[in-house]
């Protein structure tokens, strides 16, 4: 977009609509959106390649406010520039079912890229969209066809930067040069408990050049032109950069710009009165005079942009029809037409070939086996790749030099996690990471995200109980499995064998609407016998493995804990009392089927005892008060697996005392 009108003009609408919608909602941030309205200027009006009227273009550049709290600045972006953010929605902000959250959230508001708030999520999730870019510009551009070829944008301030996961995101997008990845640093060293010398003095510019990142030091943030000057500069980098942009908070506010009272709250009806007057905006709240919109109006040079793009795909499409088709379906996020066939014909094989291996390696044959069908694969682990078993052999480690579909992540799960939630957002590939299970709470609230934000990305936990042995207590997951099974739209699987693995990699790989833990186990699990019809119903989350004529009571069990099941049923069986077995290797899935099924498989009067080597409250749900649970309610401890297990009570003889207990 091109305006005669001047950019302080510019960026006075976005003062005035940041502190009338906070002052309206009595809520909000008015402070990072007027202190980074100038910033906001420079990279909207003069460089950001977008089209409010298409929001999912494919070769759009993706911006991500990394400091979330300041939503208030991608509204006002969104609604001027043309995106279907009318007023009302504006005046609506942080309101019920409004398009505007109190922290951008992606697939409400048309433009937002990511869901961001709890801070330094943001700039991670854009690493990922940088590394996405770069893969994707590496597998589909030809000579002459650059189809893939835009630029992440980041906003982020000082509590981005406080937080650990930027240095781990940080870190690794330098060691893969992502030069298409360039952040805006709003260094007005303030955060909510006031000015930051106190508790923030590294020297960011050092550290990231440190990280080997083109580092722009010491722009007035509030000069259009210099900040504009610095992002076309990075534009021409090899390397990610960082804008080092001095503001100050709250920028026009006459009494409260430069102190913490402006971060976090509505400015109030006198100081927005001293405002207006001291920026030159007589306007009343919420209007926009006709000479903004037009300076800010993107609609036209983003039909423009996007319609350049469609004239180089076309003629792409016409020279390279296999490699547009496909990149258009894996953008649209849709799986190859032949994706069941595949999945089914393994699944096939896995029952006929029996075999008693960890979930783990069950975990890498499935992945062996769907890769060569899944271009979109992209797997990973954070540095524990022989472990997790997450790699495939004709799978190709991505280098800052080397394009490829498998990701050493380093010592990085928190880092890994968002990052694979990012490219996810991106699109066109299907990340997976692994780890062991007890890191996942250094994950979990990425994991979070990706459940809130509902996208695809596949966490891979393996090591996943007291069955990791020597390594002892703090990397024996507990309470693990239970805690993962409480996030909202987060569906877990445990399986206990080659066919349940096989499944929950299925299943995993076709939720288009939600991330998938996959839990497997260290040690190997013996192949359990099924008939067709159960193989099936490993679909719903929950079947009936084992049934008994007379059946007096039930077994829950999942992963490993499956075997112990079979055993124990056998061994009660022979003193007479017959139990029915059910394997549940996806709780969340098997809560979502119709109330008849579950009644089949859980009917009422049988009394239950479920079996898992973890904590036991979320069991309950299932084998009510008067149930009873074998699990594992304390901290483990160093020992080989099957001492432990013989030891926390995991044996036949306590699982039939159990039962026992029960009918009694």
């Amino acid at each position: 977009m091109t305006s005669s009108l001047p950019t302080s003009k510019m960026a006075n609408a976005i003062r005035a609509l940041a502190m009338d919608a906070v002052q309206k909602a009595n809520s909000g941030h008015p402070g990072m959106p007027m202190g980074m309205a100038e910033i906001a200027v420079a990279l909207w009006a003069k460089h950001y390649r977008h089209n409010p009227a298409n929001p999912h273009w494919i070769d759009r550049d993706r911006f991500v406010v990394s400091n979330g709290h300041g939503s208030m600045l991608h509204y006002a972006l969104l609604h001027l520039t043309g995106y279907d953010l009318p007023m009302e929605e504006i005046k609506n902000f942080r309101q019920l079912h409004s398009k505007t959250a109190g922290h951008p959230e992606v697939h409400i508001t048309p433009g937002v890229e990511t869901t961001t708030g709890p801070l330094g999520q943001g700039i991670t999730n854009a690493v990922g969209m940088a590394l996405a870019e770069r893969l994707l510009a590496a597998e589909f551009n030809k000579p002459g066809f650059d189809v893939v070829n835009h630029h992440t944008y980041v906003f982020l301030g000082d509590g981005c930067l406080m937080e650990g996961i930027s240095h781990e995101a940080c870190s690794f997008a330098g060691a893969l040069r992502l030069n298409k990845l360039i952040a805006l640093y709003d260094d007005n060293g303030i955060s909510i408990d006031g000015h930051v010398e106190g508790w923030f003095i590294d020297d960011t510019p050092k550290r990231f050049e440190a990280y080997n990142w083109n580092v722009i030091r010491n722009v007035d943030g509030h000069d259009v032109a210099a900040v504009e000057a610095a992002i076309a500069a990075a534009k021409k980098s090899d390397k990610p950069t960082l804008i080092c942009c001095k503001t100050v908070i709250g920028k026009g506010s006459p009494n409260k710009a430069g102190t913490h009272d402006v971060h976090g709250a509505a400015l109030g009806d006198k100081e927005i009165a001293a405002t207006r007057e001291a920026i030159g905006w007589p306007h009343a709240p919420f209007e926009i005079p006709a000479d903004v919109y037009g300076a800010w109006d993107a609609k036209a040079s983003g039909q423009k942009l996007e319609g350049e793009w469609d004239a180089l795909f076309k003629a792409y499409s016409e020279r390279f029809p296999q490699e547009a088709g496909e990149l258009l379906r894996r953008m649209k996020g849709e799986l190859p037409g032949n994706f069941n066939d595949v999945v089914d014909a393994y699944i096939k094989t896995c029952v006929e070939k029996k075999e008693t291996i960890a979930t783990r390696k069950a975990s890498q044959n499935a992945i062996q086996a769907l890769a060569p069908s899944l271009p979109e694969f992209l797997g990973g682990s954070a540095d524990l790749t022989g472990s997790n078993l997450t790699n495939w052999k004709e799978c190709v480690a991505v280098r800052a030099d080397k394009a490829g579909n498998h990701i050493n992540y380093g010592v990085r799960e928190f880092g890994m996690s968002a990052i694979m939630n990012g490219i996810t957002l991106h699109g066109g590939y299907i990340p997976f990471g692994g780890t062991f299970l007890t890191f996942s709470d250094y994950s979990r609230n990425a994991i979070r995200m990706a459940a809130l934000m509902k996208v695809r990305s596949i966490f891979v936990f393996t090591h996943d109980s007291i069955g990791l042995g020597e390594d002892g207590p703090t990397h024996q997951s507990v309470e693990h499995v239970s805690s993962l099974r409480l996030i909202p739209n987060l569906e877990n699987w445990r399986p206990c064998d080659t066919v349940e693995s096989a499944i929950a990699w299925k299943h995993a790989v076709a939720r288009r609407h939600g991330p998938t833990t996959l839990i497997f186990s260290r040690q190997n699990l013996p192949y359990v016998e099924r008939t067709p019809e159960q193989v099936v119903a490993i679909n719903r989350g929950g079947y009936v493995l084992r049934d008994a004529e007379g059946a007096k009571a039930i077994l829950l069990a999942t992963g490993s804990e499956v075997e112990l099941a079979l055993k124990s049923a056998d061994e009660l069986a022979k003193q007479g009392i017959p139990v029915r077995v059910v394997s549940m290797p996806s709780t969340d899935l098997f809560d979502r089927q119709d109330a008849a099924y579950k009644a089949s498989v859980l009917p009422k009067g049988l009394p239950r005892v479920a079996i898992e080597a973890g904590v036991t409250d979320f069991w309950y749900k299932y084998v009510g008060l008067e149930g009873a649970v074998v699990g594992i309610d304390t901290f483990g401890e160093s020992a080989p697996a099957g001492v432990l297990f013989k030891h926390f009570g995991f044996t036949t003889d306590n699982v039939v005392a159990k039962v026992k207990s029960v009918l009694a």
